[in-house]
């Protein structure tokens, strides 16, 4: 069964960074693409990051340019680096990652919090 585990989440101060990791046990394959999503309270769930297989990246307008996706495709883990953090970034990160059977998994989350 595959499991997403993610760290790295805690409490920054506005303009400081932080890095997300997302570790994918439970599987042989790689996955077709690896996705970062988050939300707050009382808002929808967003997109903030995707990395497919082929290495192509894309981000929601809000982060570009702060924000880093990366992936160890030996180990099959997905990174978030987030830089020049904001109070409105504040949210529960989660991990999420499709296989090529179009079958999709999340994570747990993992809470940021960034003090203004």
């Amino acid at each position: 069964q595959v499991q997403l585990v993610e760290s790295g989440g805690g409490l920054v101060q506005a303009g400081g960074s932080l890095r997300l990791s997302c570790a994918a046990s439970g599987s042989t394959f790689s996955f077709r693409v690896m996705r970062w999503y988050r939300q707050a309270p009382g808002q929808q769930r967003e997109l903030v990051a995707a990395v497919t297989s082929g290495g192509s990246t894309n981000y929601a307008d809000s982060v570009k340019g702060r924000f880093t996706i990366s992936r160890d495709y030996a180990k099959n883990t997905v990174y978030l680096q987030m830089n020049s953090l904001k109070p409105e970034d504040t949210s529960v990160y989660y991990c999420n990652a499709g296989d090529y059977y179009y079958r999709e998994y999340w994570g747990q989350g993992t809470q940021v919090t960034v003090s203004s």
